[in-house]
């Protein structure tokens, strides 16, 4: 599903406008930008947890050449998601939650 048609959904689902949708999704995606960025995790009740983890350098050796390389460290957004959806997917989607 892409954007356009997960905020048409979501406007569907509430009986609201597809442009007021909008509006609240990417103040949304604002205010988890500005959490990511100071390094706060966001948990969303009943979806899950995003965080931002730091990866440490390693090193790294490249299969054609068998020459080592160092990676940097490196910042990374993870999700964990909660029970609920955990369930809901094993028990298949949508129709059996």
């Amino acid at each position: 599903m892409n954007n356009k048609d997960f905020i048409a959904e979501v406007a569907q689902m509430n009986g609201m406008r597809t442009a007021d949708v909008q509006q609240m999704m990417n103040s949304l995606y604002d205010a988890m930008g500005d959490s990511f960025m100071e390094g706060l995790p966001v948990q969303l009740p009943n979806f899950g947890t995003f965080e931002v983890k730091k990866r440490m350098e390693r090193i790294m050796i490249n299969p054609a050449n068998g020459q080592r390389m160092l990676v940097p460290p490196k910042l990374t957004l993870s999700f964990k998601p909660s029970v609920l959806v955990k369930d809901k997917i094993r028990k298949g989607g949508k129709g059996n939650g």
